[in-house]
């Protein structure tokens, strides 16, 4: 184990195969963006591409890389990280694999907020900051119904599965009152579509991870796994179990709902990821950093195969990862049910 001390009495602690395991997944997921950004009507080599993307090519290669395919790339990266590491956050807060913000109610009430703005008759903007609204607006309420001298984890995972289940109808009675057009619009969005993805949805996410992610990795990652082994522990050890918490879900909400609102709620990345990282990395915590690459990993790939692998029709990259996610979580359940933990 390798320790960086930090200013102010802080440290980061790295394990070399945990660092190994996040520099293979961060090198795959820019390798399989710059074959993707190569890929299309346009066929461009890795070499053009790169030329292109540091200024360097024709005007129609800058156009179609710069303009065209570049900004899709990174906002795949982007949410696919921000997601991987809400889902890292949430399932070492609640000490429980399946909690992750597909299943604790979070990413619902991010679709929640899009879907009145929809029916409201908003544009994309105003979707994207409903969106963000709605997460927020439900993490709040969350937090306030599982609280009880402090919140524990099965209380939180529980709220969070009746906040789920909830939200899910109220989505679907938003539905019924949007316009047809609109009602096709949102259902896209619902399942997670990186299509027509421009630096509009890039770069806003990228200035929050920017500042949320220090947060979680240098300002509360080693108290984060003091947490996963008990609340009791972390206190003895002089953790300050509720501050952390709070800062760590409103960080971990925060990512999810700003990740909805560039892609759409994309599923199963925050619960996958983290789960992969784990067999990655062989090493017990949360694996905040691995986890994130990961997760970019995962989602770039999914666009990926989205664009490519069912000819001229492009699927909404929410599908693959909805189907693949999907038949994770059947796998980790039986595990888990084999393990005699559920």
């Amino acid at each position: 184990m390798t320790v960086v001390h930090l200013p102010g009495d802080r440290s980061v602690r790295f394990r070399p195969r945990a660092l190994a395991a996040g520099a293979a997944c961060a090198v795959l997921a820019l390798a399989v963006g710059v074959f993707t950004i190569g890929g299309g009507n346009y066929p461009m080599s890795p070499a053009e591409v790169l030329r292109a993307a540091l200024g360097g090519g024709t005007p129609a290669q800058d156009f179609v890389v710069n303009e065209l395919r570049l900004p899709r790339v990174v906002t795949a990266l982007l949410v696919g990280g921000a997601l991987a590491l809400a889902g890292a956050l949430f399932q070492s807060l609640v000490r429980n694999p399946l909690g992750s913000p597909d299943m604790l109610g979070f990413t619902q009430g991010a679709s929640t907020g899009a879907l009145v703005v929809v029916v409201a008759g908003g544009d994309s903007l105003a979707l994207a900051g409903g969106a963000v609204l709605g997460g927020l607006l439900t993490g709040v309420a969350i937090y306030a119904l599982a609280w009880r001298k402090g919140v524990h984890g099965a209380r939180l995972v529980l709220i969070g599965i009746g906040a789920l289940a909830i939200l899910t109808g109220v989505n679907g009675y938003l539905l019924t009152r949007a316009q047809l057009m609109e009602a096709a619009r949102a259902v896209l969005w619902l399942t997670g579509s990186l299509d027509g993805r421009g630096w509009q949805q890039a770069l806003p996410l990228a200035a929050a991870m920017a500042v949320l992610v220090p947060v979680a990795l240098i300002g509360h990652g080693r108290a984060v796994r003091v947490i996963e082994m008990g609340d009791d522990l972390a206190g003895a050890l002089g953790v300050r179990v509720e501050r952390v918490r709070l800062a760590v879900l409103a960080a971990a909400v925060l990512l999810t709902s700003l990740a909805a609102a560039a892609a759409g709620p994309v599923s199963f990345v925050a619960l996958t990821a983290p789960q992969v990282s784990r067999r990655l990395t062989g090493a017990p915590g949360p694996n905040l950093l691995a986890s994130a690459c990961t997760g970019a990993a995962l989602l770039v790939t999914a666009d990926w195969a989205a664009q490519r692998l069912f000819g001229d029709h492009q699927l909404p990259v929410g599908v693959l990862t909805g189907v693949a996610g999907s038949g994770y979580l059947v796998w980790l359940l039986a595990r888990e049910r084999g393990a005699g933990r559920i």
